[in-house]
């Protein structure tokens, strides 16, 4: 299949980096970016010589700690790839693209938690921010986690659909820039609950979000949308109804409700450890979100074929 360049025209003075080095040194990205940002956290008392986070404002510190794994990425394409950043995504309308994005991720998530409520999957644990008596003190922290997630969530879009899903693409064409990512930030998730069905179901999903993203960034032939809609969907999931965000648990009053798993369905109704992110109901949304962007993306063709 022929290349694609999904973002720019390639240019004759930019490198590519091989398939076969860009898969490890995406890895090798995600790694150093986090020995980078392990330092001062550890100096600053955030995190724990193990690597935990302390309290809801060592969550924040990790959270803004990944813009190092975005510098240590852009590193790499300014000076060996010779490439800036609207060839990895970062183009036109910016701001319009983020906040359409963020929207649509919003409005997703509202429909999967809401789906999963309405079949009894979830109890109320205790009122949102807003049920409180100290409303400031409560959103706080929810609004620092909300800039927190917007690091976090583009730094995952340069590395994998930025950066790495353009690589493939601009050699072996979009499905394999898309598969290939995908299994990659799946894999990535893999180790964020013990073994178990609902890990499974969850790293599977993850997989899946990643082909839907992909589909979008491609479609829009921009990354700003991908940056908001990855954002929204992990503040809302984890700071807006106090579920567990690819099986983590951010200790903090949220948003809307604090709500709790019902064990009384079964596990792939709600995806219990993992969230979410492991519900049968999540894999219909995104199922169904990616056939549609597939569908309505070959009418409309943002990219250009390799040179």
């Amino acid at each position: 299949m022929a290349g694609i360049e999904l973002y720019a025209p390639r240019k004759p003075r930019h490198r590519r980096t091989w398939t076969a080095a860009a898969l490890p040194l995406a890895l090798v990205f995600m790694l150093l970016g986090s020995v980078l940002a392990a330092f001062p956290g550890l100096a600053l008392g955030f995190l724990t010589p193990q690597g935990a986070s302390i309290g809801w404002q060592g969550t924040a510190y990790t959270l803004f700690g990944f813009v190092f794994i975005a510098l240590v990425t852009l590193a790499w394409v300014r000076f060996f790839e010779r490439r800036g950043l609207r060839e990895i995504g970062f183009n036109g309308q910016g701001l319009k693209r983020f906040l359409r994005g963020y929207g649509v991720g919003l409005l997703f998530l509202v429909v999967i938690v809401g789906v999963i409520w309405g079949v009894g999957g979830y109890g109320v644990e205790g009122p949102g921010a807003f049920g409180g008596a100290d409303l400031m003190t409560a959103l706080v922290p929810i609004l620092i986690l909300l800039l927190g997630f917007i690091v976090q969530g583009s730094t995952e879009e340069i590395v994998t659909r930025g950066w790495l899903m353009q690589v493939i693409a601009s050699r072996h064409g979009l499905a394999w820039g898309i598969g290939l990512s995908s299994v990659l930030f799946g894999l990535l998730h893999a180790a964020n609950i013990d073994p178990s069905p609902e890990l499974a179901m969850g790293v599977t999903n993850v997989i899946l979000f990643g082909v839907f993203i992909g589909l979008y960034a491609a479609r829009e032939g921009s990354l700003w949308g991908a940056c908001g809609w990855h954002a929204a969907w992990n503040w809302l999931l984890g700071l807006g109804f106090g579920l567990e965000v690819s099986g983590l648990n951010i200790e903090v009053t949220p948003l809307v409700v604090d709500l709790t798993t019902r064990e009384t369905l079964p596990w792939w109704v709600t995806g219990a450890a993992f969230g979410p992110e492991g519900s049968i109901v999540t894999t219909a949304v995104l199922l169904i979100g990616s056939v549609v962007l597939a569908m309505r993306g070959r009418s409309r063709d943002h990219g250009v074929q390799a040179a």
